[in-house]
């Protein structure tokens, strides 16, 4: 299945669109205007000659320019009226927002969809869904304004999300946080592009370094095995399941139509596809962070450099409890940084650099550490209180992660101060966390993907 024309349509129409502020329709053409998108515009509404100074045309069939995407955002009644207009006028490539099919009992319109689909041989993201989003092209049909939910920089995160309400929300914070998106696409009722065809279509994006899943109810789940296990020897699948106790379960019935099914067969079936299975969103993106920034590590022995002998402590016994190891330098590594370091460094695993550590301290302990074979990744406490710490770390710290020999993973906790900084790590390609614990789940996963 071809998903292309969605992410990359020259010419896109909108259906529906009000002079309402308001209203979806308006919402979505809104957004395409604002957006840096460099494609062409239609616009339909039959009441309407004209919104925002643009021509509106009375249906798609008025169109004379070949139509690439339609994104559809009108009342279910005249679903089938529309879309059938849309399969005359010969577009292969529909965003249905509508909602009202099989989530809200329907199941007579889903069927009745589903036949005129197969009789165009139209694809539809959706219905019941936000739209789609994809940072390189800037083709965005979110029916959220722009002012309430940021869009995110062009990054290697593509997130595919059955619920929109998760998707919109969770979007909206990463990009607070400022992680970047290769796309983002809601997928609602999945009636006949899944979250499968759609892992299948990431494989090729270049864009897309690792795949984050939220899933209620998997459509397929041979086809879903099937391609998971294909795309995961790529590129890693991150995915978070909803509806995992028995009331979660009734809960996606009137949400997406979906059958929750078993919690253990999906998980069975995650292991099976080789996917990475996270428990909540926050370490579904946490794990995506390090796996898009951070290299292949050759193993799992980990080297902790601290200025906060209680971070060193506390980053030993999340290492220990994840069955990581606590790497053990060479002889060389040791004779080295005890001949740059005043005794009260301890030098050893953590490497403790005090209260009054600075900046020289991590240039010389991080570069003797990525020379150091016996040490595969760097977890980096940096603690931006203490005061002989000049900004100027940071670039020390990116200089090092650009050489791209091992991972290294900061930990900076604190206020606004260290947050500027932690925001400039991240931007610059080095994932950051706010506590240790975090940090060595991500690294878990890191390297359970890799060896």
């Amino acid at each position: 299945m071809n998903l292309d024309r969605f992410f990359n349509a020259k010419r896109v129409a909108i259906i529906g669109v009000s002079k309402n502020p308001n209203k979806v329709g308006h919402v979505i053409f809104r957004n395409l205007m604002d957006s840096k998108y460099q494609g062409e515009i239609f616009i339909v509404n039959p009441n309407e000659k004209e919104i925002l100074g643009k021509h509106c045309y009375p249906s798609v069939l008025k169109i004379q320019e070949k139509i690439d995407m339609a994104v559809v955002a009108i009342p279910s009644e005249i679903i089938l009226k529309v879309v059938e207009e849309c399969g005359k006028k010969r577009i292969k490539n529909l965003v249905i927002i509508t909602a009202g099919f099989e989530e809200s009992g329907n199941t007579k319109l889903k069927e009745d969809l589903l036949k005129l689909l197969k009789k165009y041989k139209i694809n539809v993201i959706g219905p019941n869904c936000v739209g789609i989003f994809d940072a390189n092209t800037q083709l965005d049909t979110i029916f959220l304004p722009r002012s309430r939910l940021k869009r995110p920089e062009l990054g290697g995160i593509s997130f595919v999300c059955q619920s929109g309400a998760v998707g919109s929300a969770i979007l909206d914070l990463a990009t607070t946080e400022g992680y970047g998106f290769s796309k983002f696409i809601s997928y609602g009722n999945a009636i006949n592009v899944d979250e499968s065809d759609i892992i299948d279509y990431l494989a090729k994006d270049k864009q897309t370094k690792v795949i984050c899943l939220y899933t209620e109810g998997i459509k397929n789940g041979k086809k879903f095995i099937e391609t998971a296990k294909k795309v995961s020897r790529k590129k890693p699948i991150i995915v978070v399941k909803g509806g995992i106790t028995e009331e979660g379960k009734k809960a996606t019935l009137s949400h997406t139509g979906s059958l929750a099914g078993s919690a253990e067969i999906y998980f069975a079936a995650f292991k099976q596809a080789k996917v990475i299975h996270a428990e909540t969103l926050e370490d579904m993106f946490n794990c995506a962070r390090v796996l898009e920034k951070c290299v292949k590590p050759q193993g799992n022995r980990i080297q902790v450099i601290t200025n906060g002998g209680g971070y060193g402590i506390m980053s030993t016994d999340a290492i220990i409890k994840n069955n990581l190891k606590m790497a053990k330098m060479s002889s060389s590594t040791e004779t080295l940084l005890k001949r740059n370091f005043p005794k009260i460094v301890t030098v050893a695993n953590p490497i403790d650099l005090v209260g009054d550590a600075t900046t020289e301290r991590y240039r010389i302990s991080l570069g003797a550490c990525l020379k150091d074979k016996n040490i595969d990744i760097l977890l980096v406490v940096l603690l931006y209180q203490t005061p002989l710490i000049t900004p100027d770390v940071v670039d020390v710290v990116t200089e090092f992660n650009d050489l791209n020999k091992k991972p290294i993973i900061v930990v900076s906790t604190g206020g606004e101060f260290t947050q500027v900084l932690k925001n400039s790590l991240e931007s610059n390609g080095v994932p950051c966390f706010t506590f240790p614990e975090n940090a060595v789940k991500s690294i878990k996963k890191l390297t359970d993907y890799y060896l």
